[in-house]
């Protein structure tokens, strides 16, 4: 991403709103998904496959509005296993909680974190190399810890941060709003734990 897209990013963080919460901490107002795979636990979502195998990645949706132009941040700590934050993505009709778009990718065995990534459709293509995130992202990975997730994006100018550290930076002007989700990835059994879900739109 150029000088001018950078530019265009700052003033927008100077500029917006005030943070919002999107989890409450309580229970999953707001949000849809299967409840066999997502519940609230000690104050925080815990998605799991530990009793309830998945053939499908499946996804915990924000249902209450889609966003375009925002600054989002949570925390995330995975046991093994894949999952990621979707953002400006579409949910698809059918049996499941099944979302296409892009993603914030998570994961310490795949060498997944600091990614760009889109659910059932380019995967790694945007980025110049499959592990151009994952690169910037592995000397700041707290495995097995909390990680905290910032995803900034205006226009097609898009921004993904780990731990303070920008991972990747890029246009992407496929899709410019869209609903945010929580992924659950399926395969062999795996956890992933999400808090401090908060947003902030720009102007």
């Amino acid at each position: 991403m150029r000088g001018g897209a950078l530019l265009m990013l700052s003033a927008a963080l100077a500029q917006g709103a005030d943070w919002v919460s999107l989890f409450n901490g309580k229970d999953l107002s707001g949000w849809t998904g299967s409840k066999r795979h997502w519940r609230v636990e000690n104050g925080v979502i815990v998605g799991t496959t530990d009793e309830h195998p998945t053939e499908l990645n499946t996804f915990l949706i924000y249902e209450k509005k889609p966003f375009a132009d925002f600054h989002l941040s949570a925390e995330v700590k995975i046991r093994n296993g894949n999952s990621g934050i979707q953002f400006r993505s579409t949910y698809l009709p059918g049996p499941g909680f099944i979302v296409y778009g892009t993603q914030a990718d998570a994961a310490d065995e795949t060498k997944s974190w600091g990614n760009f990534y889109e659910e059932r459709g380019r995967g790694r293509g945007v980025m110049k190399t499959p592990d151009e995130g994952w690169r910037r992202a592995e000397p700041v990975v707290k495995k097995g810890d909390w990680n905290r997730i910032e995803v900034i994006a205006r226009g097609p100018a898009v921004k993904l941060v780990l731990n303070g550290t920008a991972t990747w930076e890029g246009s992407d002007g496929k899709k410019l709003d869209g609903i945010l989700a929580l992924q659950l990835h399926a395969g062999k059994p795996m956890r992933v734990e999400f808090r401090e879900i908060r947003i902030k739109e720009l102007p």
